[in-house]
């Protein structure tokens, strides 16, 4: 594995299908077995937990990255390798893009969105050049792959939006993909400074 670093952007809920779970743990031990360390939101809920949880079982590192604001509301894991609390929401998000090298984006709410959305976003204004990419469990990310459809074929995206990610069914597809990837140039993007 070339990249050392990977933030995984996902629920503090488990949602609704058992698959969720199951693919978050997979993907907590494969990064653990594999060396890489992750960066996520600090929680110790949902299938932000059960991936921070399953990259420490498999003796991996973990970076947790929370505002303080939701220090409480989601549980503050205090078991991770390395934890810094920001002042704000887009300071967790500079932080967390700061120490990774790709995105992986699990199945989530709007805040997973919400992150997504952004990583995209900067990466479209060539803020950067990260790997981006959506793990689609169970089709769970169907809508959100529709609704950026829909913006390009209403003219307010390019086609070119599609080549900002990439799409794959399950973790096994993604730890491939990730194994595929050159090590990072080592260039200081943009965003970091923000």
């Amino acid at each position: 594995m070339q990249i050392s670093s990977v933030a995984v952007f996902c629920g503090s809920r488990f949602g609704s299908r058992p698959e969720y779970a199951a693919q978050s743990r997979a993907l907590g031990t494969a990064l653990g077995q594999a060396g890489v360390r992750l960066v996520y939101g600090g929680g110790h809920v949902g299938l932000m937990g059960t991936v921070a949880d399953a990259t420490l079982a498999a003796g991996g590192n973990v970076t947790g990255v929370i505002p303080r604001f939701l220090h409480s509301r989601e549980i503050m894991h205090e078991g991770v390798t390395d934890l810094t609390v920001t002042e704000s929401m887009h300071d967790r998000k500079a932080r967390m893009f700061a120490c990774s090298d790709a995105f992986v984006v699990m199945p989530g709410g709007l805040g997973t969105f919400d992150e997504t959305i952004e990583i995209m976003t900067w990466r479209q204004l060539r803020q950067h050049d990260k790997p981006i990419y959506i793990v689609n469990i169970a089709g769970w990310a169907d809508p959100l792959l529709a609704m950026i459809d829909a913006c390009i074929e209403d003219g307010f995206a390019s086609p070119s939006a599609r080549d900002l990610f990439a799409v794959v069914p399950d973790v096994a597809t993604l730890m491939a993909a990730l194994a595929a990837l050159p090590a990072p140039s080592g260039v200081r993007d943009a965003v970091t400074t923000l």
